[in-house]
């Protein structure tokens, strides 16, 4: 489709990624006319928003896009940054999407005579139905101290971060520990650069367990199927940090006490900064306790359904802290400690200040029950937890497409008869 064919469109997706393409799959299945505007090229943040090294941390099989299920030859392995892209490359050819490539969407809103107003960078759109499928990792966090920070030394976000070559000769601190913050900071430890690792609350999963990565057993006792609306605390499903782990090298556990005795600096969560001093919670200890009280509740979840199952399982032998801090520390001078550069990986914020539309609660977060809005014919999709826990995740990313296909073609067909 040629730019600005027609300045109205039925349905109107914003953003080319996983998400916003599998619902024009099945838009295009139902043959309800359609266009998706993409700000960049399509997977835009696979492209050029991940590290070198990057890999999924979720098994290959799980990629599972309408029509586009992971046919590789290592269904239980991790592909990395390049293999991804080509895979998603692969699902937008299968089916040639009304794609249109380096258009910002500037603002939405509510026409008086019903539908949506759409401005772009490139002009404007009316449309009846909207579909916000941008995601959730618009603005990279770097809390309001790091201004203070001496400026001899480097900062970025994860989102700039490439390869440990790109920072200068010293010292690495890794600010975070989700699944960024850790395999950034393995980046390091691997290529024998000095790193140190600001440990905040995140949890840690197992990876091999009992003969299988744990993902396949938590996917076949139904982990993975459960809904919000059923989970036994939505409200820290909803905040918590993702588990880390890692998928390089086939996959492989992060168990953060054996990282420090191999050298590793590990320090509590940054606590504020001002020139070169550094000051920290005293939560090391704590926080490493509560990942790995985690990552024992998923072992007990593995072995409960074994045992139910009945299912004949290698044993596994009894997790040993093999490392515990002897002191916590709430101060450091970063000169001092040699470290000549920080990377910040502690998330991003969602951006929504272009949607003009009341379905935002007192937090602008998003209202929403499966990604259908209040006001009629506006959602949104791939968040994390829309659904399930595999809706930010290709996972569930079908599923989720076609629930909200069917509500839109619904609507539609209404909107026809009126």
């Amino acid at each position: 489709m040629s730019d600005f064919e027609k300045t109205h469109v039925p349905v109107l997706i914003i953003g080319g990624g996983q998400a916003g393409l599998s619902v024009s799959w099945y838009l295009m299945r139902e043959n309800i006319e359609h266009v998706v505007l993409e700000r960049h090229r399509r997977f835009e943040s696979w492209r050029n928003n991940r590290w070198d090294s990057f890999c999924l941390v979720t098994p290959n099989w799980q990629c599972r896009l309408p029509g586009w299920s992971y046919a590789g030859k290592d269904p239980d392995g991790f592909m990395l940054k390049n293999e991804i892209v080509e895979y998603l490359d692969g699902f937008a050819e299968s089916f040639g999407p009304p794609l249109l490539e380096g258009i910002e969407v500037t603002r939405v809103s509510m026409r008086d005579e019903g539908g949506y107003q759409v401005e772009t960078n490139r002009g404007t759109w009316t449309c009846d139905q909207v579909v916000v499928a941008s995601g959730g990792y618009d603005d990279p966090i770097v809390p309001a101290y790091a201004a203070d920070i001496d400026p001899g030394i480097v900062q970025i976000h994860s989102r700039q971060y490439l390869r440990p070559s790109q920072m200068p000769n010293g010292g690495t601190l890794v600010v975070g520990t989700g699944q960024s913050g850790v395999q950034i900071m393995d980046d390091f430890h691997l290529e024998g650069r000095a790193v140190h690792l600001a440990v905040g609350p995140a949890p840690r999963s197992p990876r091999k367990y009992r003969g299988r990565d744990a993902t396949d057993w938590l996917y076949d006792a139904g982990t993975y199927a459960v809904t919000i609306d059923r989970h036994p605390d939505p409200v820290k499903a909803l905040t918590q940090t993702n588990h880390y782990m890692s998928g390089r090298d086939g996959g492989k556990e992060i168990d953060l006490r054996k990282y420090a005795l191999e050298g590793v600096g590990l320090l509590g969560s940054v606590a504020g900064a001002k020139g070169t001093a550094m000051t920290f919670l005293p939560d090391l200890e704590k926080n490493l306790d509560d990942a790995d009280r985690s990552y024992l509740g998923i072992r007990t979840q593995i072995d409960a359904w074994i045992a139910r199952q009945g299912i004949d399982a290698p044993e596994e032998p009894p997790f040993e802290k093999v490392w515990r801090p002897q002191r916590e520390i709430t101060e450091v001078d970063l000169t001092a400690l040699g470290i000549s550069s920080i990377i910040w990986a502690i998330g991003f914020r969602p951006d929504y200040s272009w949607i003009e539309v009341d379905c935002f609660d007192e937090r602008h977060k998003p209202r929403f029950n499966r990604g259908v809005t209040d006001v009629p014919g506006f959602y949104f999709i791939g968040l994390g937890w829309l659904n399930t826990w595999g809706s930010g995740r290709f996972l569930g990313i079908d599923e989720d497409s076609r629930y909200l296909a069917d509500k839109i073609a619904a609507r539609q067909k209404s909107l026809l008869a009126a």
